[in-house]
């Protein structure tokens, strides 16, 4: 779906499933289990039939957004090289809205994690969907919300209107 001129379209993807097989291993290096890993290949082919396809990618560089998104890339035509952002590791939603108002794309996928991925995503629409998953925001859950200006520094939390919301088929809790 193309975006009209004069906007700007956000993709919020909070990171799919991750594993906890290791309780020792560092929090930002846990990987995704296998639920994780084909949610994000779900996710990939979901925004690339709808024709949501980011042309920029801010993320976490945790090891389960990574996944996350080498899994989303998978299902995408031509996806772009991905910023990884230390300072998007479970941030806050101000932290979030600051690194998006330094984006140049048109279309911007953000990756990264409760609960700061959840708050920030119920900040940005007028409307928040009427998806019951959308309050809790599961892991591999996607907000794609489009804005009314030409430059991500003027955007107003409140003012995104909502093209769609995605929660993966095989959820089982998250």
């Amino acid at each position: 779906m193309s975006i009209p001129e004069g906007h700007r379209r956000l993709i919020l993807t909070r990171h799919a499933k991750s594993s906890w097989d290791r309780p020792g291993l560092d929090d930002r290096e846990r990987p995704l289990n296998g639920r994780g890993r084909r949610a994000a290949r779900e996710l990939g082919r979901w925004l690339a039939s709808r024709g949501y396809l980011p042309d920029e990618v801010l993320s976490s560089d945790s090891r389960r957004t990574r996944e996350t998104w080498a899994g989303v890339a998978e299902g995408l035509p031509d996806p772009p090289e991905p910023r990884w952002m230390p300072g998007l590791y479970h941030a806050d939603p101000a932290t979030l809205l600051a690194a998006l108002g330094k984006a140049k794309g048109r279309t911007v996928m953000m990756v990264g994690h409760n609960p700061g991925i959840g708050e920030f995503a119920a900040m940005l629409p007028a409307r928040p969907p009427a998806d019951p998953d959308f309050a809790r925001y599961p892991t591999a859950a996607t907000l794609v919300v489009d804005f009314a200006i030409d430059d991500w520094a003027a955007l107003e939390p409140g003012r995104g209107s909502v093209r769609d919301f995605f929660t993966p088929s095989d959820r089982g809790g998250g």
